[in-house]
């Protein structure tokens, strides 16, 4: 992972992105915090941020102690991105009720940004208050970034104010309704949003025909069965083609959402490590000419 954010810098990436899982696979990334922590060490400009760090399994102080080190440590670079969770196996081994994830999350994320404001987070008996310290070097906390999957997450997102972190393997005829949501959810709570409007993609640009088939052939196999079953093909969700696909794809998400971060998934299926390597050099360059 350190490598792969030195390797990231050294591109010219914006930012270097970690998800939070857990259970099952080996390459599972139950702590992204303690991994960005060892990138920051490897790294001097890059942003270090996670697409969703669960907040239901967690007690919100000790979070809060734990980002805020990590954005002094990584002097200011740290992007925090939010998420509630869909696995139950998490939930039934944190003990935590999964009809209960969305009001955690939400006093969680409370308890969280008065901590990192400097407001008592304990008084005693006798009237001493306790506060968190030390605070987050970005004032007063790192960009807040929240995942969001389904209608009732969208809205809680639009009415805190926050940017929307879609899920992967969404359509874009899907992204463009949840954007359109999670703005009116924002309008309704008098929210007025950031701007930022990111996008996950998983992505593989390479100018081998017969690779890109197999990625595509493969992530069909391992998507969730709703998309196995349903009519989004793998061309909805995924960037996977030669450079002018992947460049004429980007700029239809510019058109059509406005987007201002494109986040690539890696860990693809049958690839090495040089051809993801070019894969990402490609990106780099598309975005760049899209964004003039």
């Amino acid at each position: 992972m350190c490598a792969q954010a030195e390797r990231a810098e050294q591109l010219g990436f914006h930012s270097f992105w970690l998800p939070e899982n857990h259970f099952e696979d080996p390459r599972a990334i139950p702590s992204p915090l303690t991994l960005l922590a060892a990138a920051a060490g490897r790294t001097q400009h890059i942003g270090l941020a996670t697409t969703s760090y669960l907040l239901p399994i967690r007690h919100p102080i000790q979070a809060a102690e734990e980002v805020a080190v990590l954005d002094q440590l990584c002097d200011g670079r740290l992007i925090l991105g939010l998420g509630r969770g869909v696995q139950k196996s998490v939930f039934d081994v944190f003990g935590v009720p999964g009809k209960e994830k969305r009001n955690r999350f939400k006093d969680n994320l409370d308890a969280m940004i008065s901590a990192w404001s400097g407001e008592p987070i304990h008084r005693d008996e006798e009237g001493r208050q306790t506060v968190l310290a030390p605070l987050p070097l970005q004032r007063p906390h790192p960009p807040l970034w929240v995942a969001a999957f389904g209608p009732l997450a969208l809205k809680q997102v639009g009415g805190l104010g926050l940017p929307y972190l879609s899920s992967p393997i969404e359509s874009l005829a899907m992204l463009e309704s949840n954007y359109s949501l999670h703005r009116q959810a924002a309008a309704e709570a008098g929210k007025t949003l950031s701007g930022t409007i990111p996008v996950m993609r998983t992505v593989l640009i390479t100018r081998d025909a017969g690779l890109a088939a197999r990625v595509r052939e493969k992530l069909f196999a391992t998507a969730p069965r709703h998309l196995q079953g349903g009519d989004i093909e793998v061309e909805d969700w995924a960037i996977v083609g030669d450079p002018h696909f992947a460049r004429d794809r980007l700029c239809e998400y510019v058109e059509t959402l406005g987007i201002t971060h494109l986040i690539g998934g890696g860990r693809l299926p049958a690839i090495s490590e040089n051809e993801q390597l070019q894969s990402h050099e490609w990106l780099l360059d598309i975005g760049t000419q899209v964004a003039r």
